[in-house]
């Protein structure tokens, strides 16, 4: 018995390992984010193991079921509509009791868009962090951007056409003119399209033809710059001393993260130390 997370195309039917096809004929269950959507992939493959649909709705009522199922000798397979399972899609309920009850859990790997935006978008590449979908409301986005944007790393993030602008013009607000940004979308698709510049180029782009803000976006932003960070935390030292003559630490945290743009843990933690 065993649990298979098997990484499917994120686009391009051809970027399926020969393993992944062979795992996805073999299992006893395939369970799918959409059925209907991994259909099509099955059928160019001559897959006919049976399908489940398996999802964010139904992922905790469903998990109990197939563990069931795997402690009885099953062979089960987890796809999503694209890529990598659990990045950014369900199955950890499912894989985090599967551990815990000793079942075999077998990584099948693959395409990952977060990856192969990486490997071309000209960002470094050797210090990354991964942070899912940033909110859709605009005051949570902006502060989920102010908590990144001093990170020395490289941020990458995923988002819908409906919001690219909205998210491109959240990232100038507070990142600035100067961040180099990559936008890449529709990754191994017909329109592959891969950006790499500072951000009013990026919002001219998406602005300059509609269709350019449709396909699923992969954003990285480029590492803070060492001397930009050295300069925010001196700023930081000067002014919360001040701050904290007139406010309690929670209050003077909070407004020097507004004035400096570093996230309002780091700043409450100095608070602390002085």
């Amino acid at each position: 018995m065993s649990l298979y997370i098997v990484a499917t195309p994120i686009g391009n039917l051809d970027d399926i390992t020969f393993r992944a096809i062979e795992t996805l004929k073999t299992v006893d269950v395939i369970l799918a984010e959409d059925t209907r959507h991994s259909k099509r992939l099955l059928s160019h493959y001559d897959i006919a193991t049976p399908m489940r649909a398996f999802h964010e709705h139904n992922e905790t009522q469903k998990s109990a079921e197939v563990i069931d199922e795997l402690l009885g000798g099953k062979n089960i397979a987890l796809i999503s509509d694209a890529g990598t399972p659990l990045v950014s899609d369900p199955g950890y309920v499912l894989v985090s009791e599967a551990k815990k009850t000793g079942i075999n859990v077998v990584p099948i790997p693959g395409p990952s868009a977060m990856i192969s935006a990486m490997s071309v978008s000209g960002v470094a590449s050797d210090r990354f962090g991964f942070f899912g979908f940033l909110p859709s409301k605009q005051s949570a986005r902006l502060k989920a951007i102010q908590a990144i944007a001093h990170i020395d790393q490289t941020a990458i993030f995923y988002e819908s056409p409906k919001r690219i602008l909205a998210c491109a013009q959240d990232l100038q607000s507070v990142l600035g003119d100067e961040r180099i940004v990559c936008f890449a979308k529709e990754l191994t698709k017909s329109f592959e399209t891969i950006k790499t510049n500072a951000l009013p180029v990026l919002i001219d782009y998406l602005q300059a033809d509609d269709a350019h803000q449709k396909g699923e976006f992969v954003i990285l932003i480029s590492a803070i710059d060492k001397n930009d960070k050295v300069l925010g935390e001196e700023q930081l030292d000067k002014i919360l001393p001040i701050l904290l003559t007139e406010m309690g630490a929670s209050k003077a945290a909070k407004l020097a993260a507004k004035i400096t743009g570093i996230d309002k843990k780091y700043c409450y933690q100095r608070t602390i130390e002085l």
